[in-house]
């Protein structure tokens, strides 16, 4: 069995009021299609200032974008060389 690896980074920055929180996540496989997504988060401003919210709203946005595209990919490939898809 050949085993394989995808790297994900995921990069995250914040405007200078704490407000909008953004990330980016980057799927990087050999052999195979770069993907990039982004995920966005806003604090409500009569809410607590708490980072890693932000972060892991932000984040999480932008891994169930890169999972569609993935998901489309493997989709659109059954289409093209195989069977019938499948319902997600």
């Amino acid at each position: 069995m050949q085993a394989k690896q995808w790297n994900v980074q995921i990069f995250i920055s914040e405007d200078d009021g704490d407000l909008t929180t953004s990330a980016r996540a980057v799927l990087s496989a050999r052999g195979s299609k770069r993907h990039q997504s982004v995920g966005f988060a806003r604090r409500n401003p009569g809410d607590r200032p708490v980072p890693e919210i932000g972060d892991e709203l932000a984040a999480g946005r932008a891994l169930m974008d890169l999972a569609d595209k993935l998901l489309s990919d493997g989709a659109a490939d059954v289409a093209q060389y195989g069977g019938p898809v499948a319902a997600p």
